[in-house]
């Protein structure tokens, strides 16, 4: 039987950054359906959090997974199904990008802390600002 321990860290937003989820409710509420419906899916989700117009999740990987189609599943079915009941007064839209990112399981806490603080984090810092610094930082390039 295989084993496998790799967490990846993404981070996706809405399209055109829109502040959809605009109520921490709101946001609690959708984070739990996203959770809920990838463990239904055979998708661990270790940690998930964000902010309103974006969300971080700390997914550890199963033998058949693969990047592309976890974050495809997550975002199209939560999509889905924020329409379906109507959370939002427009039509609900995740961007198609993506950040995702291996962790190191020394540093899996503080990646969890960090996401567990997107509330206080985004009254100092826009999801635009974090990106930016991130992708500096770590010398990552747009593709």
């Amino acid at each position: 039987m295989p084993f496998l321990k790799i967490y990846i860290h993404f981070v996706w937003s809405t399209k055109k950054r829109i502040p959809f989820l605009d109520s921490i409710e709101l946001r609690k509420k959708v984070w739990n359906h996203i959770k809920e419906n990838a463990k239904e899916k055979g998708i661990y989700i270790d940690f998930i959090n964000g902010y309103s117009d974006h969300c971080h999740c700390v997914i550890s990987l199963g033998v058949d997974q693969n990047v592309g189609k976890i974050i495809q599943l997550i975002k199209g079915e939560s999509s889905y199904w924020i329409n379906k009941n109507k959370l939002t007064k427009e039509k609900f839209e995740w961007q198609d990008e993506y950040f995702a990112v291996s962790v190191s399981e020394s540093l899996i806490d503080k990646v969890r802390d960090y996401i567990k603080n997107q509330e206080n984090h985004h009254k100092k810092k826009t999801f635009q600002e974090e990106y930016d610094e991130i992708i500096s930082k770590f010398g990552f390039q747009k593709q």
